[in-house]
């Protein structure tokens, strides 16, 4: 498997489609996730210039990504979900990052209707993996990000510190919490 990071001007053109297009094909189509998409091109607002992608390819075949966003600018759970925070302050901080649009998965088990592998499958802790690597080295120390339930246990397994950042809430039938992730500082030997 290949992970490749960049942005909307340094990532090829036809990457970001791809990319655009495996999101319409997750979190649309096999989700059901109420999202606005256009010749099942999945974007929206928080793709911007800034945006951070992170890619998994496997055979040609993207089976994983992940967006990361400054939070002192524009981002969903700022903008969307900020009651996900409970009674805390959303983060507006250059050193925390949102991580969205987190899926990895195996498509063969996505279409055989088992939607919870895209939160357990090793491309998940792989790609999780080179997130945080990423971050580090952009000197970012935590990540918040809106998830469903399924990512806390990905998480907790897998080892990564993490905790909620207030309780879960119901939107759109399903459960949904906010959670920090914190980002391994490089060690200075």
């Amino acid at each position: 498997m290949e992970i490749i990071a960049g942005t909307q001007t340094t990532l090829p053109k036809d990457t970001i489609n791809d990319l655009a297009r495996f999101r319409h094909r997750v979190f649309v189509e096999m989700l059901g996730w109420d999202l606005q998409s256009r010749d099942g091109l999945e974007f929206d607002q928080f793709d911007r210039d800034d945006t951070v992608y992170l890619v998994a390819r496997s055979s040609d075949q993207i089976v994983g990504t992940a967006r990361l966003l400054p939070t002192h600018r524009p981002y969903l759970l700022g903008e969307i979900f900020p009651q996900l925070m409970a009674r805390e302050p959303v983060p507006r901080d250059p050193a925390v990052w949102e991580l969205s649009r987190f899926t990895a998965i195996d498509l063969d088990s996505m279409s055989a209707g088992n939607s919870m592998r895209q939160f357990s499958s090793p491309i998940a802790v792989e790609l999780l993996h080179s997130v945080l690597r990423l971050a580090a080295k952009h000197g970012v120390q935590r990540l918040i990000t809106v998830s469903p339930l399924g990512i806390e246990r990905l998480l907790r397994r897998a080892g990564f510190l993490a905790h909620r950042a207030g309780p879960p809430t119901i939107i759109g039938g399903h459960p949904i919490f906010a959670c920090w992730i914190e980002v391994p500082q490089p060690r200075n030997d």
